[in-house]
């Protein structure tokens, strides 16, 4: 919180030139609104999201890109964030694993305030530009490696200051924010700024803005797994079965993309180890297991170039 009347209002007309703070005359009335009004109203609003993110394409490719250069050197991909912005960087990186096959070192997720910030509300923590660099140290990061800041302000101080840290230290930098010319976005090598305007209740943007951030991280990470060869004819192959669910995916994968019946994509499966990629090679090849991880591994793990191999 501000400490003195000067940096009060300082921080007050900062706020009142950000558009996701803004408020509309149109708001006025919501309280008046019948239920169905209200859904129609809101998912209204929500449609312009897309289309602001699609705005930003360009930026995003390159960051995209980028992502990807890195990963293949052994990098990592590393979101930083406050409050609702920290959540979704922290979901995605959680989402990582099961989805496609990355060891959890791969994606990570930090938060302002810790672990207990990802279900409560931690006093202050975001104002504390020395926190995200003091994370960073402990990963120990790299040249290597990319960090991506979001926040919806695009001012927020943690994540100004871990963008500031790992810009310096050489690794990637890409800010997402909500505003233009935000200060994350100058921090940062690569700014994404999709600006989504005054929320649909002022100055809660964990609505539209959220939900730009939610597609843009989306598209980070899976746009860089499709390219590391992580999916094969749109389908991901690198999943890991946790449970019975994804479990009865990766047979329903095997089978749907080898031809084969669920019994033998079921028995390949359990031959390749569980791996997916591993068991539609053997199959759409009719090499053997050991053959098969032979040619994944020298062609970087993509099915695609692992089948030329072996045709």
């Amino acid at each position: 919180m501000p400490n003195d009347d000067s940096s009060l209002a300082a921080l007050l007309g900062v706020l009142s030139s950000l558009d996701t703070e803004a408020s509309t005359p149109e708001r006025g009335d919501l309280d008046l609104l019948s239920t169905e009004e209200l859904v129609r109203s809101m998912n209204a609003e929500d449609r312009r999201v897309p289309d602001a993110v699609a705005a930003k394409a360009p930026e995003i490719a390159a960051a995209v890109d980028g992502i990807v250069d890195r990963f293949r050197r052994g990098g990592r991909l590393i979101y930083i964030g406050a409050g609702t912005a920290g959540r979704i960087g922290v979901l995605d990186a959680s989402e990582c694993p099961p989805t496609f096959g990355t060891d959890p070192s791969m994606v990570v997720g930090l938060i302002a305030g810790g672990e207990t910030a990802i279900r409560s509300a931690v006093e202050n923590a975001e104002d504390d530009d020395q926190a995200a660099e003091a994370s960073l140290r402990q990963l120990e990061l790299s040249a290597d490696d990319t960090v991506v800041g979001i926040s919806a302000s695009g001012r927020t101080p943690y994540v100004v200051g871990g963008l500031t840290f790992a810009r310096a230290a050489g690794a990637l930098t890409v800010a997402i924010a909500s505003n233009a010319d935000s200060a994350i976005g100058a921090a940062a090598e690569i700014a994404i700024e999709v600006v989504t305007g005054p929320e649909f209740v002022s100055g809660s943007t964990r609505l539209k803005a959220g939900t730009a951030q939610k597609l843009v991280v989306n598209m980070l990470s899976t746009l860089s797994m499709i390219k590391l060869g992580k999916t094969y004819r749109g389908v991901m192959v690198d999943l890991v079965a946790t449970n019975e669910k994804l479990h009865a995916r990766s047979i329903r994968t095997v089978s749907g993309l080898a031809g084969v019946e669920v019994d033998e994509a079921a028995s390949a499966l359990v031959a390749a180890g569980g791996s997916v990629k591993l068991a539609l090679l053997t199959l759409l090849t009719g090499a053997s297991a050991e053959a098969a991880a032979d040619a994944l591994q020298r062609t970087g793990g993509i099915l695609r170039e692992a089948i030329a191999a072996l045709s």
